[in-house]
C-alpha cells in the first residue's frame, strides 16, 4: 500500500472538518480509481482511524488512535524542518542512543526519533525516567545548526520555551520552568530536558535533544518514589491530552525559536524563558559537584548561565547544578 496516498488521503479527510468527502471526488484529486480509494480508506481503519462512510456523501474521519506513528504526527505538521523525517519504533530503551547513532550515519537537521515507550530511558545525570508505554511522548531531535560550540547550552532554555508554548497552547496549562531543564505543573515536574552534543575540532556536528512528557500517566502510573514529585498533563488538567497535536504544536515552535535564537540570538528567548522561570526572584539552593550554595536567583546570562547572589552579597554564575527551592 502506498504510504504517501494513505497520508495525503487521511490529511484530506481531517481538512474536511467533519464534511463528508465522495470517493469519486477523492479518486479524481488522487488520479486513483474508487476502489483504490476503498483500499486506503480500509488502510486507515487498520492503523485505528474510524472512518464512517455515508451514503451518497463519501467518507469522513470520526476519530483518530492515540498513536505517535509517522502517518498521525505528519498530518496536520506544519514544520519546514523539524519532523519531517521520524524514525518510530514502539518500544526502545532510549531516542537518545538511536538518534547519537543516527546523527553519526548522517541523519538530516530535523531529523526525529520518537518511541512509545524507553524501557531506558534517562535524564540528567544519567537518571532514570520514567517512560509509561502510550501515555506520555518520548523524543530525540537532532539538530545542526551553525553555531559555535558555546552557543550550544542555550538550546535546553530554547526548547523548554517551546514545550511551555505547546502546552499552554493544546491544554490552556500553564506551565513553568525550573532552570535549566524541567517543565513543572504546580511544583511538579510533567517534562524533562536532555541536550547532548556530538562536536570535533570543527565545530558542532550534532546536537541531540531529549524530550520526555508525562501527558496522559495516573499517579498510579510512576513509581511510588516519585509519585510525590511527578504529574502528567491529564492530572493536572482532568482531561485527555491528544499527544498528536503536543508532539505537532512542540515541533512547531521548536522550529520558529531554534532558528530565532540562530539568526537574532538569545535576547527576545531569555525574556520569554525568564518570564516561565519558577527559579527567577526566589531563594535557592544550588547543589553542585564540589560545593552548595543558597541565595536568590536573580536572572540568567545571553549564555544560559543562572546568576545566584548569596547573602554575602556575592554574585555567582552557576553553569550545572541541581536547583531547589530555598526556605
Amino acid at each position: 500500500m502506498n504510504i504517501t496516498v494513505t497520508h495525503k488521503l487521511a490529511k484530506r479527510l481531517i481538512e474536511s472538518n467533519g464534511e463528508a468527502v465522495s470517493g469519486q471526488q477523492l479518486a479524481d484529486e488522487f488520479g486513483i480509481s474508487r476502489t483504490a480509494i476503498w483500499k486506503h480508506i480500509k488502510d486507515l481503519e487498520e492503523k485505528g482511524y474510524m472512518i464512517e462512510s455515508v451514503k451518497k456523501k463519501g467518507y469522513r474521519i470520526l476519530s483518530m488512535p492515540d498513536t505517535l506513528e509517522p502517518l498521525a504526527i505528519h498530518t496536520g505538521l506544519k514544520t519546514k524542518r523539524i519532523g519531517q523525517k521520524i524514525e518510530y519504533i514502539e518500544s526502545c530503551p532510549s531516542t537518545q542512543i538511536i538518534a547519537h547513532q543516527l546523527a553519526q550515519e548522517g541523519a538530516p537537521d530535523g531529523t526525529m526519533v520518537l518511541t512509545e515507550a524507553q524501557t531506558a530511558g534517562r535524564g540528567r545525570l544519567a537518571r532514570k525516567w520514567d517512560s509509561a508505554a502510550g501515555k506520555g511522548v518520548w523524543m530525540s531531535i537532532i539538530l545542526r545548526p551553525d553555531v559555535v560550540p558555546q552557543k550550544a547550552p542555550q538550546f535546553t532554555l530554547v526548547t523548554a520555551v517551546a514545550v511551555v508554548r505547546a502546552i499552554e497552547e493544546v491544554t490552556k496549562l500553564q506551565p513553568k520552568i525550573k532552570w535549566p531543564n524541567d517543565i513543572l505543573m504546580n511544583g511538579k515536574k510533567c517534562t524533562g530536558i536532555l541536550t547532548e552534543l556530538q562536536s570535533d575540532v570543527d565545530g558542532i556536528q550534532a546536537l541531540i535533544i531529549g524530550i520526555g512528557l508525562n501527558i496522559n500517566q495516573e499517579k498510579e502510573d510512576f513509581d511510588p518514589e516519585v509519585q510525590d514529585i511527578a504529574t502528567s498533563l491529564k492530572m493536572e488538567s482532568g482531561e485527555f491530552v491528544s499527544r498528536q497535536k503536543l508532539v505537532q504544536s512542540l515541533l512547531y515552535y521548536l522550529e520558529i525559536y531554534t532558528q530565532m535564537y540562530i539568526e537574532e540570538g538569545f535576547g527576545m528567548l531569555k525574556v520569554m524563558w525568564e518570564s516561565y522561570s519558577t527559579t527567577i526572584g526566589h531563594p535557592v539552593r544550588a547543589r553542585m559537584t564540589n560545593q552548595t550554595l543558597e541565595g536568590i536567583a536573580e536572572g540568567i546570562t545571553d549564555d544560559g548561565v543562572l546568576q545566584l547572589r548569596t547573602a554575602d552579597g556575592k554574585l555567582h554564575g552557576i553553569y550545572s547544578a541541581d536547583i531547589e527551592m530555598a526556605d
